[in-house]
């Protein structure tokens, strides 16, 4: 099979879906792999390096495309990349579709097969391919958090630990998965003080666990939530559902109620968002003030540490990517229960229920369709 990768066009997206190591593993296994030249520039990987792993470097996308069986990339694809899709062509990315109706309606227009790492899905629940991104959105938005409380800018110009004799600032966690869990360790190590708020029971007892009284968990409910988010200096919103839009479980009134100079960072806004006031934003100009607090909202938080990130998303992408190299696609879903819930579009047909009901679209189980081939 002929894999392939482009240079990331999203704006300010550093990250590469291979690096030049993956590269060389999906060589050693008996496949090509083209890479679009200087696509591994934002994560510090060169073109030399591409080479001695043995990838062809094409000078354009166009070409990449043309070439690859299966493209590999971070991010959904954009609109000028919309038309070099083809029939019958294996994408794999973050996808996000239950936010994106123009990504969906592209896809099924050009007939691929569209895979999202953040919709593998195994038996424990657990999402694999999200995770790491994850945890790094998770460590970040404590530190961005931080950032923008301070001065210059809107923010209320509070230290997030506090010193002697002053209190720390007041951080509050909706959410308590990858995100959550991570934002929480940035934050009692920064010093601050923590409110997580989550409808699971063992997520919260497990926190209460490991941080020893350093952290205030709470069950999840509206009043729950409106009353931990007054008066907070910092509000995360981590909530998932996993290929569904975020539901929203924070108010304009909750945000409010912060007051001015409070900091929102909404690490759900590649789903939607969870905080009613988010609308997404990005690296070049990431922030925006309404009731009064600083919104923080770029969906592809993880692209601002890229060589961290995508050395960390290869490193799991790979064994899928050879899985599907190796054995086809049809055997290779069919082989991996997790793979398979991760098929998001089939050949013109959206496969994945959630992102279908979250869109209000129909859709058609992938192994109806499969069979249909045979």
């Amino acid at each position: 099979m002929i894999v392939g990768t482009v240079k990331e066009i999203k704006l300010e997206e550093y990250r590469v879906a291979l690096t030049p190591q993956g590269v060389a593993s999906i060589v050693s296994a008996g496949h090509s792999v083209v890479i679009e030249r200087e696509a591994g520039i934002g994560s510090n990987f060169t073109n030399a390096e591409y080479l001695d792993a043995g990838a062809s470097v094409l000078d354009t996308a166009e070409e990449v495309y043309t070439h690859a069986d299966l493209i590999c990339k971070v991010k959904e694809p954009q609109h000028p990349e919309f038309a070099l899709l083809r029939d019958g062509q294996l994408l794999f990315t973050y996808l996000h579709l239950a936010a994106e109706p123009e990504v969906t309606d592209a896809l099924i227009a050009s007939r691929c097969t569209a895979i999202g790492y953040e919709t593998v899905r195994r038996d424990d629940g657990f999402l694999p391919l999200l995770a790491p991104m994850s945890e790094i959105a998770g460590r970040m938005a404590v530190e961005i958090g931080g950032h923008f409380l301070k001065r210059p800018g809107p923010g209320r110009g509070m230290l997030l630990g506090g010193l002697p004799g002053v209190p720390p600032a007041h951080v509050v966690i909706v959410g308590s998965g990858n995100v959550g869990k991570n934002s929480v360790r940035s934050a009692v190590g920064a010093g601050a003080r923590v409110t997580v708020i989550s409808n699971s029971g063992d997520q919260l007892r497990a926190l209460e666990e490991l941080y020893a009284g350093r952290v205030e968990t709470v069950l999840a409910s509206p009043q729950a939530i409106a009353d931990a988010v007054v008066g907070a200096d910092l509000l995360i919103g981590a909530v998932l559902v996993e290929g569904r839009r975020a539901p929203v479980v924070v108010t304009r009134e909750m945000v409010r109620s912060m007051g001015p100079g409070a900091v929102v960072v909404d690490v759900a806004v590649d789903q939607g968002g969870c905080i009613e006031t988010t609308r997404p934003t990005d690296h070049v100009h990431p922030v925006y003030v309404e009731e009064g607090v600083v919104h923080y909202a770029v969906p592809n938080m993880p692209g601002a540490v890229p060589r961290t990130s995508s050395r960390a998303l290869t490193g799991l992408t790979l064994p899928y990517i050879l899985a599907v190299a190796n054995r086809g696609f049809e055997a290779a879903v069919l082989g991996d229960v997790a793979l398979f819930r991760a098929v998001n579009t089939y050949r013109g047909h959206l496969t994945h229920a959630g992102a279908a009901e979250s869109l209000g679209r129909p859709w058609t189980p992938l192994d109806t369709l499969l069979s249909a081939v045979k």
